[in-house]
């Protein structure tokens, strides 16, 4: 397990990523705590290793203890958070398996989810797809990180829903929670984001012609790459990750 020698550092900074933010009461508590708890894994805003508090998050929120209970629980199920009943709850280690293992799911379900929509897209659909890649690199540009994965996750979440198929990119994004928590590390290095544009552009390219067989492999080029280069981070970091 990670550290726990950064907490007050790690409080303070959670405290700092909760100001100000203003829940919707017409949205289930929980998700939208566990969209913040999740936002501030995989941002860094919590580290490894760093405590995870639900009466201060409670506190913070003004809200009580069981939807941060639930969030937490929900973190907990994705390997984001680990609870040790005597000790408490710390923010996991990125897990090599875990990420690998996201990555083999998403490939699988992807590769069907673009075979597919070669068959059906259409002019407005190919369009919006060229906003999105317009969109990715303008906060590439600005070195706006979060907002370029974002960008990212439309992408492939806009493939899958010109198949009407919104419930195959949650079980993706349900599973690539520790992926994630890498892309944010790896997406500074330089030509990192540029060889996603390239790849994306590609993507675009294959499903242009409806070619299906030239988009699977398009796709697999791109998130096999994106694979190679996470598992090299890992191994190359200097407190590598848990396996």
């Amino acid at each position: 397990m990670a550290s726990r020698s950064s907490a007050i550092s790690s409080d303070d900074r959670l405290a700092e990523f909760l100001l100000g933010v203003s829940l919707n009461r017409s949205i289930p508590l929980r998700d939208q705590v566990y969209a913040l708890v999740r936002k501030a894994i995989v941002t860094g805003k919590l580290a490894p290793g760093a405590p995870v508090s639900e009466i201060d998050i409670a506190a913070s929120l003004g809200i009580s203890r069981t939807p941060v209970r639930e969030a937490v629980k929900k973190a907990s199920d994705e390997g984001l958070i680990e609870v040790f009943a005597q000790t408490g709850t710390f923010v996991a280690d990125i897990s090599r398996k875990q990420v690998e293992e996201a990555y083999i799911i998403r490939i699988a379900l992807e590769l069907e989810s673009i075979r597919r929509a070669a068959a059906v897209i259409r002019t407005r659909h190919l369009q919006d797809l060229e906003d999105i890649i317009g969109a990715h690199e303008t906060a590439l540009k600005r070195s706006r990180f979060d907002e370029a994965i974002a960008r990212d996750d439309d992408f492939h979440r806009y493939i899958a829903e010109v198949n009407g198929l919104s419930m195959l990119w949650k079980a993706v994004d349900i599973s690539k929670a520790q992926m994630d928590r890498c892309r944010l590390l790896l997406l500074p290095s330089p030509g990192a984001g540029q060889e996603t544009i390239a790849q994306h552009r590609a993507i675009l390219e294959t499903l242009r012609r409806r070619d299906p067989d030239a988009a699977m492999a398009a796709l697999r080029t791109h998130l096999e790459t994106s694979l190679s280069n996470t598992m090299s981070y890992l191994d190359a970091a200097p407190h590598p990750a848990s396996s």
